[in-house]
């Protein structure tokens, strides 16, 4: 089961080419839907004024040398490791669903272009699978017990919003992926029904791009980088720069700034240490 292309077994089913030109569409989904997000939420012309501000506003120029190394940084600090997270739990959970997703669609399209008769070496195949495990192990973790407004407002872990769109859709696409190629693997009757809802929520995930986070990941590179060199250049978008990046000189200086706060906050619940966010 492991070692085999899920997607090979589907020949006979679809028509010649028809995952080649599904994968194509969804590409082509996201790409017209940041478009579309950054048209109309104007991202990217708010993005280049701001810079453009901050800029002016520094107080030291900043070289070609420095902004490449502040570019390297960002790359392994705030992109590869998720150095933005203090709390280690949602770290771990966002890298886990991050670098799961990249391994599962990565193979996706290897095992749908490169080996759509599944006669290749079978580590596709099983990366394939442990990247949707990835993805399920980060997805629900975060779902059941990181979420702010479930671990720390006591709300219903099944309680749906729009801005739930994007996880949501995502982890459903990749269990649906798996229970597919499960059911298929065992010869079960049920496999051809769960492909269909599989192709569904994949087709919400790549096709929601507009109205949901999946553009996020486009954007957060670039504010990360931004912000960076704005505490380069001394503008620092008024904002206080020594406790970036230690966590723990992070956590002192919220505690600072709790400390005249009564102890219920003015709700009547004692306050914890803050540890959510």
């Amino acid at each position: 089961m492991f070692a085999t292309n899920p997607f090979a077994a589907m020949a006979g089913q679809l028509p010649a080419g028809a995952m080649q030109i599904y994968v194509v569409l969804a590409v082509l989904a996201v790409i017209a839907g940041v478009l579309i997000d950054m048209a109309h939420k104007g991202s990217a012309r708010y993005f280049f004024a701001h810079w453009r501000k901050a800029s002016s506003q520094g107080s030291r120029p900043v070289g070609g040398g420095e902004a490449a190394a502040i570019a390297v940084k960002t790359a392994v600090v705030d992109v590869l490791a998720s150095g933005e997270f203090c709390n280690q739990r949602r770290r771990a959970a966002h890298l886990l669903t991050m670098y799961g997703f990249v391994l599962y669609i990565v193979t996706t399209v290897m095992m749908v272009f490169a080996d759509p008769g599944g006669t290749t070496s079978a580590i596709v195949p099983q990366l394939w699978w442990l990247g949707g495990l990835m993805v399920c192990v980060g997805g629900y973790w975060f779902w059941f017990f990181i979420r702010v407004d479930v671990a720390a407002e006591g709300r219903s872990p099944w309680r749906l919003m729009r801005a739930d769109l994007f996880v949501v859709s995502l982890v459903g696409s990749v269990t649906l992926g798996l229970v597919w190629a499960w059911l298929q693997a065992r010869g079960s009757g049920a496999a051809t029904a769960v492909f269909g809802l599989y192709l569904i929520a994949t087709t919400v995930l790549f096709g929601s791009v507009t109205w949901s986070k999946f553009a996020h990941m486009f954007f957060k590179p670039a504010a990360a980088f931004e912000k960076r060199m704005s505490e380069a250049n001394g503008s620092a978008q008024n904002l206080p720069t020594q406790t970036r990046d230690d966590p723990a000189q992070r956590e002192r200086h919220s505690m600072e700034l709790l400390k005249d706060a009564p102890m219920d906050m003015g709700l009547g619940i004692k306050r914890e240490a803050p540890r959510h966010y």
